[in-house]
């Protein structure tokens, strides 16, 4: 989070708008859907910096049963206030619908000044686990399997005692073991509290550079379920770091898992897995490190996918208001180019100021669109600054054969404001596509149900290693349709603070069938598995191929 006051806006051309070519409907199922969360800031008039972080979610499958679950992370009173604790929410998918709120006795219910978290498989037992990011220790919670989770923390090492933010789950040494990097902001305590002022004599949240940055963790899973610090081993120690977003990618397609760090009013970091347990930042070289003028934004969530058909990896970064959202082109030779200066989505995102963000293919035909999630961070930024707004709507943006449009649908769910922070997607009814969580600072969530989104066809894929680590995390599925070849990764992180599911889905648009799909797995194995129906999900196993295969209710 950067500057509350910005250069003029007056010399930027209005954003493009166009309509959906069909019709885009979101609908705010939250309450009919029985989540019933308040994000807590523990705001009390102090002005902490953490207030304004707002938290994350995560879709997890808690109890293998398929369905996507939802963990909406959470604040809590400042110490020594008084006031009512509060903690995480886990909500179990009852699978018509709606959900039931199962936090009591779950592990979970203990409260921490929580911002986010990753979930996954840690240790290869067949039960998610989950690591939260807190103001210091965070907390490894392993899973059980039936929605209850032990506190392991201690035991595995991994109590990382900063300001942490994001966090994700990734084996970078391909010994089919999980790693876990961990994002931190800044050096901050309510004892080192500063104060700041735009007035002069009342108190204001500070801004970033007022506080000295922190570098990020990495812990290398021994595979006995304990963990050791590598970050200085792995060339990753970077104190002026000041991370609020983290990605997975292998940018340079050579097989190794790389990092990509968004780090707020700091240049933002791509570290190179060199495959030898170590990496180098090439964020500069690479020409991701700073806005094209050469300055170092306000980098919040960010994603990784290819959203033009290349076959590489590009990026999406949400930043401050007046700073416009990047779209990074891998150009394939090491740099990257930003389109945002140049396409609808930087014209659009102008004023806006966006945390989460994702690719996501919401309609089924084929091509990444992107969502951003937004929301400033004053609640009286219209003083200073009358074209801006505290409470913001999300955007969406349709991927055209490689490029984007904003979609118009004010009547929908998409047209409410709220203080947009954590945005997660996941398929959480079952019907094909793709529906959204967004959280808000000091606020209840939306769960946004696509409806109509299923339109076209689709085809879900869950992975399941046993050479490679046991949710087959950083393996590449490769699906070929009518001509139209698409990737993905099944990775954790991304978006801000949060987590979207692990299964993986492509849009098929409106053909039948995937002529192929090829699942290349984190430990070099290739599955091949030829012609797979549309409107299936199917459940791939390293080296042994297709599994289970069940048809979508929805299924045409």
């Amino acid at each position: 989070m950067t500057r509350l006051l910005a250069p003029t806006l007056a010399a930027f051309a209005p954003a493009l708008v166009l309509t959906a070519a069909t019709p885009v409907v979101f609908t705010d199922v939250s309450e009919t859907a029985g989540i019933r969360f308040t994000h807590n800031t523990g705001a009390f008039g102090a002005k902490y910096m953490p207030e304004t972080f707002g938290s994350g979610a995560l879709w997890l499958d808690v109890d293998g049963d398929g369905w996507q679950d939802l963990l909406l992370v959470n604040g809590t009173a400042w110490p020594g206030r008084g006031e009512a604790e509060t903690h995480a929410a886990l909500y179990r998918n009852d699978g018509d619908g709606t959900f039931t709120d199962i936090t009591r006795g779950s592990g979970l219910d203990v409260p921490l000044y929580g911002m986010g978290g990753a979930a996954a498989d840690f240790d290869n037992d067949g039960h998610v686990d989950v690591y939260l990011t807190v103001l210091g220790p965070n907390r490894l919670l392993k899973g059980a399997g039936d929605g209850t989770f032990t506190d392991v923390t201690a035991a595995a090492g991994v109590g990382d005692p900063g300001f942490s933010t994001a966090a994700l789950w990734f084996d970078y040494d391909e010994d089919g073991h999980l790693d876990l990097f961990v994002g931190n902001y800044v050096h901050w305590t309510p004892e080192t509290d500063l104060f700041c002022s735009l007035s002069g004599d009342t108190k204001s949240y500070c801004t970033p550079e007022s506080y000295q940055g922190q570098s990020g963790t990495l812990y290398r899973n021994r595979g006995d379920a304990t963990f050791e610090d590598v970050t200085d081993a792995a060339g990753l120690r970077a104190p002026s770091s000041k991370a609020l977003g983290v990605v997975m990618l292998d940018h340079d397609e050579d097989g190794w898992m790389d990092l990509f760090v968004a780090n707020d009013t700091q240049p933002d970091q791509l570290f190179e897995n060199r495959g030898d347990g170590t990496f180098e930042d090439i964020g500069v070289l690479a020409g991701v490190a700073f806005s094209d003028a050469g300055v170092a934004r306000a980098g919040m969530g960010v994603d990784a996918a290819d959203y033009d058909g290349s076959g590489r990896p590009d990026l999406v970064i949400g930043h401050f208001s007046t700073e416009m959202m990047a779209l990074y082109h891998n150009e394939g030779n090491g740099l990257f180019i930003d389109e945002g200066p140049r396409s609808a989505i930087g014209r659009a995102t102008l004023l806006t100021l966006t945390f989460g963000c994702f690719f996501f293919d919401f309609d089924l035909d084929g091509w990444p669109d992107i969502f951003a999630a937004n929301g400033h961070v004053a609640d009286d930024v219209e003083r200073v600054q009358a074209r801006i707004t505290y409470a913001q709507p999300p955007q969406l943006f349709r991927n055209a054969d490689g490029r984007f449009e904003e979609v118009n649908a004010p009547d929908t769910a998409l047209g409410a404001a709220q203080v947009g922070r954590g945005a997660a997607y996941a398929d959480f009814d079952r019907d094909g596509d793709l529906d959204v969580v967004v959280t808000a600072n000091g606020g209840p969530p939306r769960l946004l149900r696509n409806d109509g989104g299923n339109e076209n066809r689709m085809l879900r894929i869950r992975t399941v290693g046993t050479a490679s680590n046991r949710d087959g995390i950083g393996a590449r599925i490769d699906v070929t349709s009518g001509g139209r070849d698409q990737w993905q990764l099944v990775k954790t992180g991304s978006s801000y603070l949060s987590q979207s599911e692990l299964p993986v889905t492509f849009g098929l648009g409106g053909r039948a069938r995937a002529d192929s799909v090829v699942v290349t797995w984190p430990s070099g194995r290739v599955d091949r598995l030829g012609a797979v129906p549309a409107d299936r999900v199917i459940t791939v196993e390293e080296g042994a191929g297709i599994v289970d295969t069940t048809a979508m209710p929805a299924a045409r």
